[in-house]
């Protein structure tokens, strides 16, 4: 298959479905430098249809990185930036009256796309908040009493910065539920960082990732063959009782209020299953579990205070759990 050609199309083979997606990395890298867990956990939430939350400090190319995924899959894409004026109907789209026909007719918001780009959620009021939970749960937004679908492929990628917290509002647990996986954006190394400036230095306009050479590598009937080789993934009892013994443990911890709930069980076993197929298998392995289980499960947890001020994190009790839950043979 070749994406430059005006009449190429994706085969919906499962494996030429997986070398396009495999593809996505050295296409993305293009534009982000140094971000390749970032890339695969965005294309695990598109195989898994879930939503992501990136979590990193200003600058370290989450808006980028979501640009750049959508015009390697050539699908389209919306940014918003969450405000603490901004309104519900500002993202899920309203009614307006139309003095010619005198009729009201809807105009969609931005959440009607394949790739939504939440920037900085947590700076709006929850009510604001909350209309992406009818969205990202049914996918479909519910305006004057009409529910309309949203397209297929839908993915919320939802930024936070985790220094600053004056002026926000913190996401509920209910929402931060509703996320596949909670992605931690980190400074680039010393390398990556020379290599960024590098590239600026040469020219590189984030704005135009065309110029920058990102050219699309895969399409929605790869994405659809990938979801199809997935589901048919094999997950055997042992691996099923081994997530559930994990998010079990966690409801059990000392240093955790809340543990993780049987969605959070169910989104591990999904996450897994996507990563097993992407690695070339057609079963899981505790490993990917293993590989999967800080992303899918640290932002469905809460600390106790104490432990908080004794420096635990969520990684380290989730990492203490998987270190002590016996492993299937």
């Amino acid at each position: 298959m070749d994406p430059t050609t005006d009449n190429a199309g994706p085969t919906g083979d499962p494996g030429t479905a997986r070398d396009a997606l495999e593809a996505l990395r050295a296409e993305i890298a293009k534009a982000v430098v140094g971000q390749d867990p970032a890339v695969t956990g965005l294309v695990v939430a598109l195989l898994c249809r879930g939503h992501v939350l990136l979590e990193g400090v200003p600058g370290v190319a989450k808006t980028l990185l979501v640009r750049a995924l959508a015009s390697a899959l050539e699908l389209d894409t919306k940014r918003v930036q969450f405000t603490p004026d901004l309104m519900p109907s500002d993202v899920t789209g309203s009614l307006v009256y139309d003095t010619r026909s005198a009729e009201f007719s809807f105009q969609p918001g931005p959440v009607f796309t394949n790739l939504l780009l939440a920037d900085e959620i947590n700076r709006t009021p929850p009510k604001t908040q909350s209309s992406l939970l009818e969205a990202m749960e049914e996918r479909q937004v519910t305006v004057d009493g009409t529910p309309r679908p949203l397209p297929d492929p839908f993915l919320v990628a939802a930024t936070q910065n985790p220094v600053e917290y004056e002026g926000t509002y913190p996401l509920p647990e209910a929402q931060l539920d509703r996320f596949l996986l909670k992605l931690t954006i980190p400074l680039p190394s010393r390398q990556d960082e020379i290599d960024v400036l590098t590239r600026h230095a040469e020219g590189f306009n984030p704005r135009d990732l065309k110029a920058a050479g990102v050219r699309p590598v895969a399409g929605r009937a790869d994405l659809e063959a990938a979801r199809v080789a997935v589901a048919k993934t094999t997950i055997s009892p042992e691996i099923t009782a081994y997530v559930v013994d994990i998010c079990r443990a966690t409801r059990e911890s000392p240093s955790l209020t809340l543990g993780v709930s049987p969605r959070g069980a169910t989104a591990l076993l999904a996450t897994a299953r996507a990563w097993a197929w992407l690695t070339g298998r057609d079963y899981v392995i505790p490993d990917d579990v293993k590989a999967l289980a800080l992303p899918t499960l640290r932002h469905r947890v809460q600390l106790r205070p104490e432990a908080e001020m004794e420096g635990v994190t969520a990684d380290s009790v989730i990492n203490a759990i998987l270190a002590h839950v016996p492993v299937p043979r």
